[in-house]
């Protein structure tokens, strides 16, 4: 992916895209715009990008991503629309709950733009990252856009747009469901006896090892479970309890208020 590449925001997401990218030698030719001089001037002289304080540059570029917060998305895309009209680029927007048919029109019309969900673990290069473009988008604007977010992870095709609402309440929140868990068990293990260095050490490294282990794809999830609860053992005894307080519900209405939320933030910030 030989090419120009303009970044609006230079935040943490654009921070992580900037630097995947970087990593892999894919893009050479970055410009990152922001109206804050510090946090656009740091990323640039990390990953020898170029700063700038003005919008359009970042639109006369071959992809444009958008990353700033939903709340500003109209005003950043509204700056730049004539731009973007007149040098197509494709259209990233990283941005949470806002819909691609606001995106577009705030930008006149324009309809060269894939919505993505990405998650805090792209920081480090591990996210999870869905998209969803309309289907009139080229298979070449696919393979670009999934190549820019492959860079800080893997990105998988949703076909509806509103599932995007499901991914924001699986993945996009979903880290801090496995932080909860790790916190919670750090707690019980530290209430029980042990040393908090190694509570915390024993909680963190076993979610490493069972994700790791649920990534191999060898097995199911479940089948993983159950290779681990011998019968009338420990994690029987364990799980039993959990069962008995419907965690599956709990997870269930969780996830189903997190997506609804999301739905709800779409429709504000695409008023």
């Amino acid at each position: 992916m030989k090419m120009k590449i303009g970044f609006i925001g230079a935040g943490n997401m654009a921070t992580a895209l900037v630097g995947g990218l970087s990593a892999t030698g894919k893009a050479p030719d970055v410009v990152v715009c922001d109206p804050v001089q510090a946090q656009r001037d740091a990323l640039a002289a990390r990953y020898r990008a170029v700063a700038s304080a003005d919008n359009e540059d970042a639109a006369h570029a071959d992809i444009l991503v958008l990353a700033v917060k939903p709340q500003y998305m109209a005003q950043a895309t509204q700056g730049v629309a004539a731009t973007v009209l007149q040098h197509q680029p494709l259209v990233i927007s990283v941005a949470a709950g806002v819909r691609a048919a606001a995106i577009g029109s705030w930008l006149n019309g324009y309809a060269r733009i894939v919505r993505a969900m990405p998650n805090r673990p792209a920081l480090i290069g591990a996210g999870v990252t869905a998209l969803h473009a309309a289907a009139t988008l080229s298979a070449a604007d696919r393979h670009m856009a999934q190549e820019v977010m492959q860079a800080v992870g893997t990105a998988v095709w949703v076909e509806n747009e509103s599932d995007l609402d499901t991914v924001t309440a699986v993945s996009g929140s979903g880290p801090a469901y496995f932080f909860l868990l790790i916190e919670l068990l750090d707690e019980a293990a530290r209430r029980l006896g042990l040393p908090p260095d190694t509570a915390r050490t024993l909680a963190i490294e076993t979610a490493h090892g069972a994700a790791a282990l649920a990534r191999a794809r060898e097995y199911t999830p479940m089948q993983l479970r159950e290779q681990v609860t011998s019968p009338a053992g420990t994690t029987a005894a364990a799980l039993a309890v959990l069962e008995e307080a419907d965690l599956r519900g709990i997870v269930r209405r969780a996830v189903t208020a997190a997506s609804r939320r999301s739905a709800e933030l779409a429709a504000q910030f695409g008023a």
